[in-house]
């Protein structure tokens, strides 16, 4: 496995930070995170994880607070797509954002950087994808 350099190592870990603070929004995170060559990421509500994935097949591992409150059993696909609604219209940061995917029943997500698109996950392989704004 390729090792990451410094200043990509920083970039992830601050980029990171202010997301779960909810202090950078979404598009800020894509674009923070493209400059430093990451490819995609997958955050785990579950085990309180989230892998970043470099086109050299560099990782970076990092972990969050797991939710306080259970994640709901059903997927709601419309619950899904209210949340990201607000986050991309800057009305939803970070940590509201895990809150209500949890909510609707989302245990993780992939985000595909370099393909433009999210997949959400639910208990049962349910999954919506949404594509990144033009």
């Amino acid at each position: 496995m390729n090792s990451m350099n410094e200043h990509t190592l920083a970039v992830i870990k601050a980029t990171f930070d202010a997301s779960n603070s909810g202090s950078i929004h979404f598009g800020e995170v894509v674009g923070n995170l493209l400059r430093v060559q990451v490819e995609s990421y997958h955050v785990d509500y579950r085990s309180g994880r989230t892998t970043y994935h470099l086109a050299d097949e560099a990782t970076l591992d990092l972990g969050f607070e797991r939710p306080q409150e259970n994640i709901a059993q059903a997927f709601d696909g419309d619950a899904i797509r209210a949340a990201i609604l607000g986050a991309q219209q800057g009305r939803v940061m970070y940590p509201e954002f895990k809150k209500l995917s949890q909510r609707a029943g989302c245990i993780g997500y992939s985000v595909w950087l370099t393909g433009r698109h999210v997949t959400y996950l639910g208990r049962c392989g349910e999954t919506h994808v949404e594509h990144f704004p033009n």
